[in-house]
């Protein structure tokens, strides 16, 4: 299975209440191979919500480590709930033997490459969101839409599907 962001999917789940529809994706959804999340709900945030950025140097690397915080626009640190919607999205992986993620971009949740720098000004910076730095500090692999080429998706679904069938296989075994 592959986690990815639900705003990618469609749902209106990002800050604002929009969302992110990436095409090709949909297409492994109706599969069965994708398995939907939402970081910041999973921490218990509503949609939509105020924009939060990460402060502090080190992105969600930090965050997770106590050296950063995530700021809502209003400047209530909302941290904990950004660490525990990470928690959640790695629980999901794990429930569902995902083998890699694919995250929102610029996200303080789920950015892979680049996150906001905490200014509210617009100003991009190199680093991680929380669930992001989380699931790579676990192993598994993540990937932003905009990483996104015909091959890659054709490597992360043959990875996917042969994860999924040797599960069912095991599940098969008699006892």
């Amino acid at each position: 299975m592959i986690l990815v962001s639900s705003c990618l999917l469609g749902i209106r789940s990002k800050y604002d209440g929009s969302q992110n529809t990436v095409d090709s994706l949909l297409d492994l959804c109706r599969r069965g191979l994708i398995i939907p999340v939402c970081p910041e709900q999973l921490g218990g945030f509503t949609t939509p919500r105020p924009p939060v950025e990460l402060q502090g140097e080190g992105g969600g690397d930090a965050a997770l480590d106590g050296r950063a915080k995530a700021v809502n626009g209003d400047g209530v640190d909302v941290t904990d709930g950004f660490i525990e919607g990470a928690r959640q999205t790695l629980r999901i992986a794990r429930l569902f033997g995902a083998t890699a993620a694919i995250l929102k971009e610029r996200s303080p949740s789920c950015g892979v490459h680049l996150i906001y720098d905490g200014a509210f000004a617009g100003n991009r910076i190199a680093g991680q969101g929380v669930a992001a730095a989380l699931l790579r500090r676990e192993g598994i692999p993540v990937y932003s839409e905009e990483d996104l080429t015909e091959e890659l998706l054709e490597a992360l679904v043959k990875d996917a599907a042969s994860n999924l069938a040797a599960n069912i296989a095991v599940q098969k075994r008699p006892s």
